[in-house]
């Protein structure tokens, strides 16, 4: 079990880690907010660490994992055609795909045909006392509030009332970045730690203009490391990257690094924005996880973009990958004021279903590697999925009636593609009781195929775990909700 714990931990970190040496090859930033990756030592001492407060948020719960599964090699639940890997950690089915048992004693399934877990879904148009939801103000008046409070209490856990202001300060400009396409702002925001000097977070945030802007422009936001120029994962699409086609496009285009606000460990819950507003203590069960607490610092970009003339403030998209795909989609949920969302390869916390037994699941993200994301309250139902109150359509739901697009990959299993279409589907009776429109369909679309004639959309790209693959659809989808800027009206950029 110990074994599965800290392989979990590591595969939390292993698309960001691959590209590690590349990133320093490239350039050696010397900036706060660029990554710097832990040497092996580091990374132990993290595991070690987050183990230890996992351990003590079990504790806290009343929780334990089960102490008498048999051993993972003649497990008789263990999927067949699965092998050993040579080094030990985890298992590989036929077709290459990486398998583990979870510390509660469950296998990553693969098989579709065992993906369903009997249990039904969850109604978004049923209030708690069984009335349905019949128009659009008791959705918002009632109904939502309901959901909202089962994410936070349960999933995600509650952002404080009493978070510390944030000062906003431009500290580095660029009137000829990206050799004179771009205008550039680097901006920090200092979060007042005066009530718990030891724990030291801020915003940090690197803003891209299109060069020719007269006037301000809609940004979109994207969730990710502040990498050097030119930077680009292995095995990545080739051609123009976001910011490339975003600017392109006549939009800003902004890099939030999301570890500059909380920690992406368990290591670091008396540190960052989560350690700052409980001095230090541990969280309670309800309290917000990473993933909450980088919402937190998305809504305060939001507030500095209200005061940057540079920036069209009511037509703001937020963006994120993979771990940072929940991330943006959490924070459409909790922030009304994003006007648009692009989750990609989300998988489970993000776009898909716990009700879904198919890659990524829940007792995963309820390890020791993942578990910070979440309010503690979500261990509850490690080995349990079927006991959760709600299931991640729902989630979906409380985006409507803004738009959202949610995109997986043909290899890319672990997050689900099928789950996180099933979730879309689900929420489609939230959007068309808003006056939106829904998917439109029922049925998986072809590789490569764009869904997004309505309010809420999906693709599946043809690839694996990358965002970039569906950018240029993104893109579309979002020009009938944000338009051209008038700022590049004339303008050849403004394509």
């Amino acid at each position: 079990m110990a074994r599965s714990r800290l392989l979990i931990a590591v595969i939390a970190l292993a698309v960001f880690t691959a590209g590690a040496s590349l990133a320093v090859a490239a350039e050696k930033p010397a900036r706060a907010d660029a990554p710097r990756w832990p040497t092996p030592e580091e990374r132990q001492r993290l595991n070690e660490l987050s183990h230890a407060d996992w351990q003590r948020t079990m504790d806290q719960l009343g929780l334990s994992v089960p102490v008498d599964l048999p051993p993972e090699e003649t497990d008789p639940s263990r999927p067949a055609g699965l092998k050993r890997n040579a080094n030990g950690n985890g298992w590989t089915d036929a077709e290459g795909h990486f398998a583990v048992r979870s510390a509660w004693g469950n296998w990553i399934n693969y098989d579709l045909a065992k993906a369903e877990t009997g249990s039904p879904l969850p109604d978004p148009l049923r209030l708690e006392n069984g009335e349905l939801v019949k128009d659009a103000a008791t959705w918002r008046e009632r109904r939502r509030l309901e959901v909202l409070e089962s994410f936070q209490r349960e999933i995600y856990g509650r952002i404080p009332q009493n978070t510390p202001t944030v000062t906003w300060a431009v500290v580095e400009t660029d009137e000829h970045a990206l050799d004179g396409r771009a205008r550039m702002k680097r901006i920090v925001g200092s979060i007042d730690n005066s009530s718990y000097p030891e724990a030291k977070p801020s915003i940090g945030l690197t803003l891209y203009l299109p060069a020719e802007a007269k006037g301000p422009v809609p940004v979109i936001v994207a969730i990710t490391f502040d990498f050097p120029p030119g930077f680009r994962f292995p095995g990545a699409p080739e051609g123009p990257s976001a910011l490339e086609q975003t600017l392109a496009h006549g939009w800003g285009y902004a890099r939030f690094n999301p570890v500059t606000v909380q920690a992406d460990d368990g290591a670091g819950m008396k540190e960052g924005i989560i350690g700052l507003v409980n001095k230090g203590q541990p969280r309670a069960p309800d309290q917000w996880g990473s993933i909450a607490a980088w919402s937190w610092g998305l809504s305060r970009i939001i507030d500095y973009f209200e005061t940057d003339a540079d920036v069209d403030a009511k037509r703001l998209g937020v963006e994120g990958h993979s771990r940072y795909g929940k991330t943006a989609l959490v924070a459409a949920a909790y922030e009304p004021r994003w006007a648009i969302a692009y989750a990609s390869c989300s998988g489970e916390g993000g776009a898909k279903l716990h009700r879904h037994d198919y890659g990524e699941n829940v007792d995963i993200v309820a390890s020791s590697g993942e578990y910070h994301w979440m309010a503690p309250n979500y261990l509850k139902y490690a080995g349990r999925w079927d006991d959760l109150p709600n299931d991640q359509h729902e989630l979906i739901a409380l985006v409507a009636p803004r738009p959202l697009l949610v995109t997986g990959g043909t290899t890319d299993l672990w997050p689900d593609p099928v789950g996180m279409f099933k979730a879309c589907v689900a929420a489609g009776p939230v959007y068309r009781l808003l006056g939106k429109k829904d998917l439109g369909r029922t049925e998986m679309p072809a590789p490569n195929e764009d869904v997004i004639d309505g309010d809420l959309a999906f693709r599946l790209h043809e690839g694996g775990h990358f965002d970039l693959f569906d950018w240029p659809t993104f893109l579309k989808f979002a020009d009938r909700y944000l338009g051209k800027s008038e700022a590049m009206v004339g303008s050849r950029n403004a394509n």
